[in-house]
């Protein structure tokens, strides 16, 4: 039987380690056993936090795996690609690993390649800070951090430092970018790549709670979008997975796209999306098995594209408050056939990130006259 490495617990681990085992493959689990859900439906499960990489490789050269994966984990990546390149199996280089989790120097790759970015500075105490080049509104992030925490919009220099400060808070290295605000629509893009060669699977449509912090409240799949802006979109995810030299495994990449049309990136990361995007909006709106072909990558089989393709639609919905809940009551009632899953918090509470969001729900929409009406009752922009 062949073995797989598992590296991390959460739900999203959860999912990957239930389609290994449908797959036939042995799965050896690696986390902190708080929290980790995994731990429960995984063949071999070890407390030994995400962060001990050679505690890890110890036990997998025992183990002789076939295959080092997470999905939808940034803090999980450098440890993915470290053993893979330990063990000699699939991964990408170290040169990749910094270059998408640290977003200041995939900014740097990204501007020397020619890529469409925004403006930006690194900053790591107020007298870094060069005021000449501010231009506001303008965001501020850690380089070493997703899921919306420590992002803020700022107007004025009294807001800057004030992010600046918080932004630190949350950061493990203690750096910070400011960058040049970008107005447009927000998106994903999901790919998956073997041996250098890149396929763009979904684009999706980001709903977010706007400013300051722009935490993700919905997405959909695929994107409300025309022919000509998905070619430019894909060439320009495709030049830029090339520049931050991905090879192998699943791509999640964010972008902007102005008013005019043209295209801002705003990140790329190695690994799949999260926010149950990659773990199973792409299969609902595509038919492509998302997370079975990021395990085969990973265990060095060929990918294959052949599938039934989809003609449906995928939503996720977050719960911030109580009014997201009833929004799910009335679809339960119109629409139960939608509802594919969901999951509410037993206690509701104030949302600052997006790992304080108190549930969410995924839906299977099955045509644009049903989009239409399941946005409206969500209060989502048509």
């Amino acid at each position: 039987m062949k073995k797989i490495a598992i590296i991390g617990a959460n739900e999203f681990q959860k999912k990957l380690v239930l389609k290994a085992k449908n797959m036939g493959i042995e799965t050896h689990v690696f986390a902190w056993e708080e929290g980790a859900v995994a731990k429960e439906v995984s063949d071999y499960f070890y407390p030994i936090s995400i962060m001990e990489k050679d505690k890890i490789l110890e036990k997998l050269r025992l183990i002789d795996v076939n295959g080092v994966c997470s999905i939808a984990s940034d803090l999980a990546m450098p440890t993915v690609n470290y053993l893979a390149n330990e063990l000699r199996l699939v991964g990408n280089s170290q040169k990749c690993t910094i270059l998408t989790t640290n977003k200041y120097e995939m900014r740097k790759k990204l501007k020397e390649k020619g890529m469409p970015i925004p403006e930006f500075q690194l900053i790591k105490n107020e007298q870094d800070i060069d005021f000449d080049k501010i231009k506001f509104p303008a965001i501020v992030k850690p380089i070493d951090r997703s899921g919306s925490r420590g992002i803020y919009k700022v107007m004025n220099l009294d807001e800057l430092r004030m992010a600046i400060q918080n932004a630190r808070g949350v950061s493990f290295i203690d750096s910070i970018l400011v960058e040049e605000y970008i107005e447009g629509k927000e998106y994903s893009i999901e790919g998956i790549s073997q041996k250098g060669k890149h396929k763009i699977i979904q684009v999706t449509e980001k709903f977010t709670s706007g400013a300051p912090n722009f935490i993700e409240s919905a997405h959909l799949s695929p994107a409300r979008i025309d022919g000509d802006l998905k070619k430019r979109i894909f060439k320009t995810i495709e030049e830029s997975l090339k520049a931050l030299k991905v090879e192998n495994g699943a791509s999640h990449s964010e972008i902007k796209v102005s008013p005019e049309g043209d295209i801002k990136i705003i990140e790329i990361a190695a690994r799949m999306g999260g926010d149950f995007i990659g773990s199973d909006m792409v299969e609902i709106s595509t038919g492509f098995d998302f997370v079975k072909n990021v395990i085969k990558a990973a265990m060095a089989e060929t990918i294959c594209f052949k599938h039934n393709a989809s003609d449906k639609l995928a939503l996720v919905k977050f719960i911030f408050d109580n009014e997201d809940i009833k929004k799910l009551e009335i679809l339960k009632n119109k629409y139960p056939a939608t509802i594919k899953e969901y999951f509410i918090d037993s206690q509701i509470m104030n949302v600052t990130d997006s790992s304080t969001r108190n549930g969410h729900y995924i839906l299977e929409i099955n045509d644009q006259e049903q989009l239409k009406d399941v946005l409206n009752i969500l209060g989502i922009e048509n």
